[in-house]
């Protein structure tokens, strides 16, 4: 399993998710309805001097459902390159490590 968070303007929330339709990807997702913070692409506080608000989302997913989500994703950002769509990924879990090796409890004197 892959996680991958998208953030990006809400103007093009509709866009990313008619993406994801067309290349069957996305059904099960997360999504964080209003964020804000500051990027490459601005401050988005949704204030009065910042009014714009971002949004997130988290999917969980398979190699192939990441390539065409990563696919849909990259299609809205060419066609919108100043709204500040990012996608993050994290790749599969990691082997746990290894037990460390069990050692004798120390001896105290008495």
């Amino acid at each position: 399993m892959i996680r991958l968070e998208i953030i990006a303007n809400h103007s093009v929330e509709e866009n990313i998710l008619d993406a994801f339709k067309y290349e069957g990807v996305g059904k099960f997702y997360t999504k964080y309805p209003s964020i804000y913070g500051v990027g490459t692409s601005g401050p988005r506080m949704g204030d009065a001097i910042w009014p714009e608000e971002n949004f997130a989302m988290v999917i969980w997913c398979d190699d192939e459902e990441a390539r065409g989500i990563v696919r849909a994703v990259e299609f809205v950002k060419k066609k919108f390159p100043d709204e500040g769509v990012k996608i993050f990924g994290l790749p599969p879990e990691a082997e746990p490590p290894e037990e460390p090796p069990e050692t004798e409890p120390a001896k105290t004197e008495n």
